[in-house]
């Protein structure tokens, strides 16, 4: 739950980027809830779904691994699948894509990781097994 507090601050100013990570975390708290427990969140995580991905249009769901202070700068047409990890302290900007592939054998690729400080430009796409070292810069920053 701290996460939640570090990403507020870190989006300050910026209350769209607030709001969208604020129900990502608590997204994410839900489904970390024991068996029982977190089946009562279903229709918050649906309205999640809905709400931020359907709506806002950012695929961020909640099963990705994000480190502390990430922030969403104008978080239109984001699409980040849920196998990807994100460190810390990491920026990603509009229309973005972050995932993985289809094999040759048909199969699903595994997803890029981002080391902490990430600084991912707008319309940037990441697509593979790749690893994105600390503080890179992808694109226009």
């Amino acid at each position: 739950m701290n996460d939640i507090f570090q990403d507020w601050d870190a989006n300050r100013g910026n209350p769209k980027g607030q709001i969208v990570l604020l129900l990502f975390r608590l997204a994410q708290w839900v489904r970390a809830l024991p068996e029982p427990w977190w089946l009562l969140g279903v229709p918050y995580l649906a309205g999640y779904r809905v709400g931020v991905e359907w709506v806002l249009g950012i695929e961020l769901r909640f099963k990705t691994r994000v480190g502390p202070r990430l922030r969403l700068f104008h978080g239109q047409g984001l699409v980040v699948h849920e196998g990807t990890v994100i460190g810390a302290d990491c920026v990603l900007r509009q229309c973005t894509t972050i995932g993985n592939k289809t094999l040759a054998d048909g199969t699903a690729g595994t997803c890029p990781t981002l080391g902490d400080g990430v600084d991912v430009g707008a319309n940037a796409v990441i697509i593979g097994a790749i690893k994105i070292g600390d503080r890179a810069v992808i694109g226009a920053p």
